[in-house]
């Protein structure tokens, strides 16, 4: 049996450094995820007027109810989906100027959404150049409050800005969500918010969230249930064992739910208190699969669609569209150059397993961090293993994968 011990959570730690950041007090994270997306988020923070002190193994932040110390300052978000999307709703509850913009890739990523919503709260923002998208400015005098409206169809993740952001506000916030997808990163968000000091009623489809601010706190951030995931599918591919400590009953993550997916393919799987552990059988079997919820470990399972026994059909992941690549076209461009047969609808993607993969193929990353880290699972089965044009963009949430990977995969090969 293998351990792997796997990195914080991306989601959490970003997470984490908002509220520390919006908490009275000063805050400390232990074991935070430091990678490009985290490092970019706290670099933000800094630039903001935050203090931000940092070792190996926890950072603190002195929180500032009131809004960014600084009132003038200009933020690159780097590649960091939650970067682009919290700061600037954290911005918008200070005074001052804030302009934000981010990587050609994540300038592509929607935002308006988000925007639009913060605007009918009455905050003063621009869009510079594409309206939706960054580069923005933020003219900010606090939010007052109240009622909006939220489509979340595209991410959690502007629902989650919203309510980290209700506590700031003066009158707190009633939030009408319609189409929400990746919900359980939604419950990721009300539950960290609780151990920062505040409770959210939901009605329905309305989030309620009261004024008064959070307080500062310890936080110890879990590792992430993304990122476990392609260790889960390995050992689901190569008939082997991995544990991952520090994940199991009472995870905030539900990424988790992935080796659910693995146990109905045939794996075993066993999650206790003190972490989750993945055994292969020999047997992996196709299925028919809703990821809606867990749409971030569609592209694990594409990769080790083509060792199924029959075909694999995921389905209602319109959402990977629009991460920092289609994921669904890329799944399904990547497959093709194995020699897998695919099939690809708006929200859905199907592989029928057969032959063999080709031997030694190039991956075609996109600059996607997940579609490297699923595809060096294929690689584990491919003949020759794979290839990847732009393997370095693990960095921007683990920048050590290749390395733990291979360390990993050496005695399950």
């Amino acid at each position: 049996m293998a351990v792997v011990d796997i990195p914080g959570s991306k989601s959490i730690t970003a997470r984490a450094l908002f509220l520390a950041a919006a908490a009275d007090g000063v805050t400390t994270l232990v074991r935070p995820l430091r990678s490009d997306d985290t490092e970019g988020f706290a670099e933000g923070l800094t630039r903001l007027g935050y203090r931000v002190g940092r070792t190996p193994h926890a950072w603190q932040i002195d929180g500032r109810p009131q809004g960014p110390a600084a009132t003038d300052a200009d933020v690159y978000c780097r590649d960091g989906a939650t970067t682009a999307r919290f700061l600037p709703t954290l911005a918008a509850a200070g005074h001052g100027t804030y302009r934000f913009d981010a990587s050609p890739q994540m300038r592509r990523r929607p935002l308006l959404p988000l925007t639009r919503a913060l605007r009918d709260l009455g905050v003063d923002l621009r869009h510079e150049e594409a309206e939706g998208h960054h580069p923005l400015r933020i003219d900010a005098a606090g939010v007052e409050g109240g009622d909006v409206m939220l489509d979340a169809g595209q991410s959690s993740q502007y629902l989650t800005a919203l309510l980290l952001l209700g506590p700031l506000t003066r009158k707190g916030l009633r939030i009408h969500v319609t189409d929400l997808v990746s919900a359980p990163y939604v419950e990721i968000t009300l539950a960290m918010m609780r151990t920062f000091g505040v409770s959210v009623r939901r009605e329905g489809e309305v989030f309620v969230v009261p004024p008064g601010g959070y307080r500062a706190t310890t936080y110890a951030i879990e590792p992430d249930a993304s990122t476990a995931s392609y260790f889960f599918a390995a050992a689901a591919v190569t008939g082997r064992e991995v544990t991952v400590p520090g994940l199991g009953t009472g995870a905030l993550q539900g990424d988790l739910g992935f080796v659910d997916v693995l146990r109905r393919m045939g794996a075993r799987v066993e999650v206790g208190s003190g972490g989750t552990t993945v055994a292969g059988t020999g047997e992996l079997r196709g299925l028919t699969v809703n990821m809606r919820d867990i749409s971030d470990t569609m592209p694990t399972l594409a990769a080790i669609a083509p060792f199924a026994s029959g075909p694999v059909r995921i389905e209602d992941v319109a959402n990977t569209r629009v991460k920092e690549c289609d994921r669904l076209d890329a799944c399904a461009e990547n497959l093709r150059r194995l020699g897998v047969g695919v099939r690809t609808g708006a929200d859905w993607i199907e592989i029928h397993p057969g032959a063999d993969p080709v031997p030694g193929a190039e991956i075609k990353t996109y600059g996607d961090h997940r579609i490297v880290m699923s595809f060096a699972v294929t690689g584990l089965r491919a003949p020759g293993g794979v290839s990847f044009d732009d393997p370095g963009c693990v960095r921007k949430t683990f920048p050590a994968f290749h390395e733990t990977f291979a360390a990993w995969a050496g005695p399950l090969g």
